[in-house]
């Protein structure tokens, strides 16, 4: 819980909150690589319950991508644990839908980071087809 309160103070203009009612039910947390201002690495996405099968984490992203701070973005990056479906999902869809380019490559390997206790995090990339147009 601290780390997501830091993010929020540091990256505020990076991260996204969605809200049903006044509840929060979608939270993206993002920022732009402080020795690349055209890539933005996305930490971590939630959708509640609730909200899931809406496509608000595909709008979310969007949405992010389109904000003033991400103006000179060119490609987005994450990491995800191959067993991870619904990441896997959102971000092919996110890719298809502005006409990117995913790949992946392993990035923190199970055996050499992890000891063998967490999975390989792949370091999902998708470059842009072009900058991503801001919202008005």
């Amino acid at each position: 819980m601290y780390c997501n309160l830091i993010q929020c103070d540091h990256f505020a203009d990076t991260c996204i909150l969605a809200e049903i009612d006044g509840e929060p039910v979608g939270w993206i947390s993002a920022y732009v690589l402080p020795d690349d201002e055209e890539t933005l690495f996305v930490w971590q996405v939630a959708v509640s319950k609730k909200a899931r099968g809406r496509g608000l984490g595909s709008k979310m992203l969007k949405e992010l991508a389109k904000r003033e701070e991400c103006e000179g973005v060119r490609r987005l990056q994450t990491t995800i644990t191959i067993d991870n479906d619904a990441s896997w999902a959102l971000f092919g869809r996110f890719s298809k839908a502005i006409g990117g380019k995913l790949k992946s490559q392993p990035y923190f390997k199970r055996d050499d980071h992890f000891d063998g206790r967490h999975a390989t995090e792949h370091m999902v990339t998708i470059e842009f087809a072009e900058v991503l147009k801001r919202a008005a």
